[in-house]
């Protein structure tokens, strides 16, 4: 489908258990720290759980 670059701007600390879960799954675990993932719908859903704490780009 594509690709998107997802970075980490907010901590997890004082966050629900599944929403650390989602950040360690999409291969983000410190601020500042970036990823580049292929879109799929299961990504999707899993940048709209934590979305409030990840900036995202289309690459």
């Amino acid at each position: 489908m594509g690709k998107v670059r997802v970075t980490q701007v907010k901590s997890v600390i004082d966050r629900p258990k599944d929403q650390k879960a989602t950040m360690v799954a999409l291969g983000l675990r410190k601020i500042g720290r970036s990823n580049e993932l292929e879109r799929t719908p299961q990504i999707d859903g899993m940048i709209n759980k934590v979305s409030h704490l990840v900036k995202i780009e289309e690459i």
